[in-house]
């Protein structure tokens, strides 16, 4: 593995540690409990009926959702989950699983933004106001180099500061500022939201992520968020229908959070195997990103290697890749090797991973909109532009494997900015 993606598709519930022994005879054992996030049908209140099952069905409520996502995550008993699926109101009932982040001058221009030409964008040059960008990670900041604007946390239940780093170097990538020191991002000073959904180690659950998400759509209008970078995933896979034919409370989420005007940047993952096995990735609504080495910042390859041994200008040993022709249409390249950018505690880190590609797209969707290209589109149509940009892009600064469509492995065109 690299960066700290890892494939996990085992629920929370038999994740967790388990203690071998045998009970005393007189002593009693409590009935297992299941993870679960219970999704309702849109005419049902959350509220009211997350409190009726807590009373009706001994479920011990975490989140509710009312804006993404219509429902709540609990532990049910496992011998009341049948009949707390026969309530009308429910629409499906989907398991909660774990989930990792995906990792692996006026300020210095780290390699990997002046590879996708930042520098040359017409916002480059001074501190941005807008859009703002929701950052769903492990929290980001607080740092010199970022404007943090607000946040929520849905997994520690303190602060939304960043308890691990790994959220703070992806807004970094995303916006530091210019501002003499650290690092520059694709738009630099953008209002970054923290919304932390993993701990301190970078774990979580889908039912914190979806909190996150529940959170980004109900404010995204007031809080003027139009892009959100989700660089973490898990295992699952698209069925075509928001999540309504497998049961994919997560999928449900974005897809709404999608329709309320935010576009989803997602990490392809760091497994060296196809994205349609992991999530948010594999979902047709999102932007999927791959990794790219690039040790220079220009063209061409030939540079050599400098924290990891990848192959310049190549897509990254470690990336996972598209085969599905409904997958290539959602996916983009960006690098992803060696990126350096904040760090918690107010340093700066170099570190690997598509969870390093994903803020760069990100960053560059941001800039899109902020630039009045993108602004007038839908979600759906700035992923399609920053694709076609990329696929036109000058030849000089093309990506060796772009637009190898007919290759077992498609990684995507690299990502452009310098047309904004």
């Amino acid at each position: 593995m690299h960066g700290s993606f890892r494939r996990i598709a085992v629920s929370a519930a038999i994740a967790a540690l388990v203690l071998v022994g045998i009970a005393p005879a007189d002593q009693a054992v409590a009935a297992p409990a299941s993870a679960v996030i219970v999704v309702l049908r849109d005419d049902a209140d959350p509220h009211t009926v997350a409190n009726d099952h807590a009373r009706d069905h001994a479920a011990d409520v975490s989140f509710v959702y009312a804006h993404a996502l219509s429902g709540y995550a609990a532990h049910v008993p496992a011998g009341r989950l049948a009949a707390l699926a026969r309530d009308p109101r429910v629409a499906f009932i989907s398991e909660d699983r774990a989930v990792q982040a995906s990792d692996g001058h006026a300020g210095e221009l780290p390699f990997g933004v002046d590879r996708i030409q930042g520098e040359l964008s017409t916002k480059a040059g001074a501190n941005n106001s807008t859009p703002a960008i929701a950052v769903i990670d492990t929290g980001s900041g607080p740092h010199s180099d970022l404007n943090i604007a607000g946040g929520k946390n849905c997994s520690t239940g303190k602060s939304f500061n960043d308890g691990n780093g790994h959220g703070t170097h992806v807004a970094g990538t995303i916006a530091a500022k210019t501002n003499g020191t650290g690092v520059v991002g694709v738009l630099p000073g953008a209002p970054i939201y923290s919304v932390r959904v993993l701990d301190n180690r970078g774990s979580g659950t889908w039912s914190s992520v979806i909190c996150g998400i529940d959170w980004v759509a109900a404010n995204a209008a007031s809080l003027g968020i139009k892009v959100a970078n989700m660089s973490l995933g898990g295992g699952g896979s698209d069925d075509g229908n928001c999540g309504n034919t497998n049961g994919d409370a997560l999928h449900k989420a974005i897809c709404r959070s999608v329709g309320a005007g935010v576009t989803y940047v997602a990490a392809g993952g760091n497994d060296a195997s196809d994205l349609k096995g992991f999530v948010p990735a594999a979902y047709d609504e999102v932007l999927s990103v791959t990794a790219m080495a690039d040790f220079n910042g220009r063209a061409g390859g030939g540079a050599a290697a400098t924290c990891r041994a990848d192959v310049d200008d190549t897509a990254a040993d470690f990336s996972n890749f598209a085969t599905l022709e409904s997958d290539k249409a959602h996916t983009i390249a960006a690098p992803g090797v060696c990126i350096k950018s904040t760090w918690k505690g107010g340093g700066y880190k170099t570190i690997s991973g598509t969870s390093m590609a994903s803020p760069h797209a990100a960053g560059t969707a941001a800039l899109c909109i902020a630039s009045g290209a993108c602004a007038p589109l839908t979600p759906t149509q700035i992923i399609q532009k920053l694709r076609s940009d990329a696929a036109v892009q000058p030849a000089a600064d093309g990506f060796a494997e772009d637009a190898n469509s007919t290759s077992a492995k498609y990684y995507g065109n690299l990502v452009y900015a310098g047309g904004y």
